[in-house]
């Protein structure tokens, strides 16, 4: 029979189970803190502008794996394929070339407001376009529906207009208020646009009929919008520096900060992630599960302005200090 004096650990044992809890508590340490940094590692590929001058802004994902944008103040317009940027030349300059979208065929589809024309570039450079007959154009985004046509903000003409087969339909906003910015076509074909002066979001049913939504946060400044794959709609307030969200006829709003981070550009994945870009302190914007996460770019005075997503869910950007990135799955 063990006696209660026998029991006791020696002194001799004692420090020795002391220092292998102190080897363990070190170990345990070493691995969370390894996992934390994993966890936390982002690897981004980014792509400098050759020409110092330009200045990249809207960007879409095309279904070959390639990626446009559109640069400001420039007579081109670039893409990005297997790793190389390539500037495809146009004959005017474009100045604040915020609309742009990519069709099934890869080709796309931008504005170009000094020129008066939405224009179509194919991926061997060849462009058409199309010229509103208007004494001046202030054209926001673009949009390309499933029947192949292209839906526009045209702010000069206070409509969200629908180009195909050459012939344009304006579908003008009733308040002169409207102020149209960004456009998204859901998955019913039905057409939605923010109305920023107005601070409405717009709905264009497929049969024509108009409906506006006021949302909840007074001159908010609508900017940026899509559609997800279950018909909601998730949309930018610049102004009120939150993330949005349209379900049926009730909003969400999600605070994105303290200080206005500056929200630009948007894009919602497959399993419903929304993305956004923080311009003001050069980070990726994360919506998950109710939670914004800043993810942040590898270079101190990145701005990030345009955000889309490519096929295998890798998160594409403009970043308008002259880079184009994308930041790996």
């Amino acid at each position: 029979m063990t006696s209660a004096a026998s029991a006791v650990p020696s002194a001799a044992a004692r420090r020795r189970w002391l220092a292998a809890g102190i080897i363990l508590g070190l170990a345990i340490a070493v691995l969370a803190f390894g996992l934390h940094r994993l966890a936390n590692r982002h690897e981004f590929v980014e792509h400098k502008m050759d020409d110092p001058h330009d200045i990249p802004t809207a960007i879409a994902a095309a279904p070959d794996g390639s990626v446009w944008f559109t640069i400001d103040a420039a007579s081109a317009v670039g893409r990005v394929r297997d790793g190389r940027v390539i500037r495809l030349r146009k004959p005017t300059e474009n100045l604040e070339p915020i609309g742009l979208a990519v069709a099934a065929d890869g080709s796309a589809w931008f504005t170009d407001g000094p020129a008066k024309q939405v224009s179509r570039m194919t991926p061997a450079g060849e462009l058409t376009s199309v010229t509103l007959e208007m004494p001046i154009a202030r054209l926001g985004g673009v949009a390309v529906a499933a029947d192949g046509a292209v839906w526009f903000a045209e702010g000069s003409a206070y409509s969200i207009t629908r180009l195909k087969d050459g012939a344009l339909k304006r579908h003008v906003i009733e308040s002169v208020r409207g102020g149209p910015y960004g456009v998204a076509v859901g998955p019913d074909g039905s057409v939605w646009a923010t109305l920023q002066a107005a601070n409405q979001l717009l709905r264009i049913a497929p049969d024509g009929t108009m409906r506006a939504f006021d949302i909840p946060t007074r001159g908010s400044s609508p900017s940026d919008v899509r559609v997800d794959a279950q018909g909601v709609v998730w949309f930018l307030e610049f102004r009120g520096n939150k993330l949005g969200r349209l379900e049926g006829d009730k909003f969400e709003e999600y605070q994105l900060g303290e200080q206005n981070v500056g929200p630009t550009g948007l894009a919602v994945a497959p399993d419903g992630v929304v993305w956004f870009g923080m311009l003001r302190t050069g980070s990726l914007g994360r919506f998950q599960d109710g939670k914004i996460r800043a993810v942040k770019l590898p270079r101190e005075n990145a701005r990030p302005y345009g955000v889309a997503l490519d096929a295998a869910g890798n998160v594409w950007y403009t970043d308008i200090s002259g880079y184009v990135g994308m930041l790996e799955r």
